[in-house]
């Protein structure tokens, strides 16, 4: 591979993790994001905007119910996607560590999610999965931006790739009736991911992955998109669709205007 001795460190170690946890590319980019969902939420929640990003987004359950959650979830996630820079705000928060392990003429997920977890909560799990399982394609990876210090289980948790093999040729045997069957035969083996306000997670998303409920003290929010190469294989979603373009370069854009002369 004629890649320099950065680039093949980082693909070894996402190729043997199944992740890279690395400082985001571009912290102008991540601020600007966050001061967007300061104002939306702020917004929604008619509230003082003068307030500390950490304390309200942190202590969010203080100010809105379970019963509550998953409305004020949509409205923000419906705010912060029609705004129109933010997909390419996002995108730059990992620019180069995607063209690093995926490549430089990318599609990205049409709208990015947001999960919110409320302490003791188990109304917002996610059971484990591999998005595969579900017709995703395997040439896909999930950019995940923590809006606030996420650790334990105030975090996503991920099998890894060596582990995942083992599973993959015993499933049958392992994944019992339920996902909390297969949880509970993987769970010695799975790892807590630790990502900090300021990092950026690139994962695997054809992994087993999901979290658990939230025994910390504080909320997570955490967002994710995810990314592939424009002409790698694609699963039940597609281009146009789930994913647009945004990186393609010049040759590629003549190739797919070129005709061949009309002879006849």
């Amino acid at each position: 591979m004629y890649l320099n001795e950065l680039d093949k460190a980082l693909t070894n170690e996402y190729l043997k993790q199944g992740y890279i946890i690395r400082p985001v590319a571009n912290l102008e980019a991540l601020e600007w994001i966050r001061a967007q969902f300061l104002r939306l939420v702020t917004q929604s929640l008619e509230i003082s905007s003068n307030v500390n990003p950490d304390d309200l987004l942190n202590k969010i359950h203080d100010r809105v119910p379970v019963g509550k959650l998953n409305s004020f979830r949509l409205k923000i996630i419906q705010g912060f996607n029609a705004i129109n820079e933010f997909r390419e705000m996002y995108f730059n928060v990992a620019k180069p560590y995607l063209e690093t392990l995926v490549g430089n003429e990318l599609a990205m997920q049409v709208r990015v999610n947001l999960s919110i977890q409320l302490p003791k909560d188990d109304s917002s799990l996610l059971p484990v999965h591999s998005d595969t399982w579900s017709g995703d394609s395997p040439f896909e990876v999930v950019v995940w931006i923590p809006l606030v210090d996420c650790y334990k289980t105030k975090a996503m948790y991920i099998l890894p790739p060596e582990k995942s093999d083992q599973l993959n040729k015993k499933f049958i045997e392992r994944a019992g009736r339920n996902s909390e069957e297969l949880y509970e035969s993987i769970k010695s083996e799975v790892k807590f991911l630790e990502v900090a306000y300021g990092e950026v997670l690139v994962f695997d998303q054809g992994l087993p992955h999901g979290n658990r409920v939230n025994d910390e003290s504080e909320t997570r929010w955490s967002m994710n998109c995810r990314f592939k190469g424009v002409f790698t294989p694609y699963g039940d979603k597609k281009i146009g669709e789930f994913f647009q373009p945004i990186t393609l370069r010049a040759a590629s854009k003549a190739g797919m205007a070129h005709r061949l002369p009309k002879t006849s």
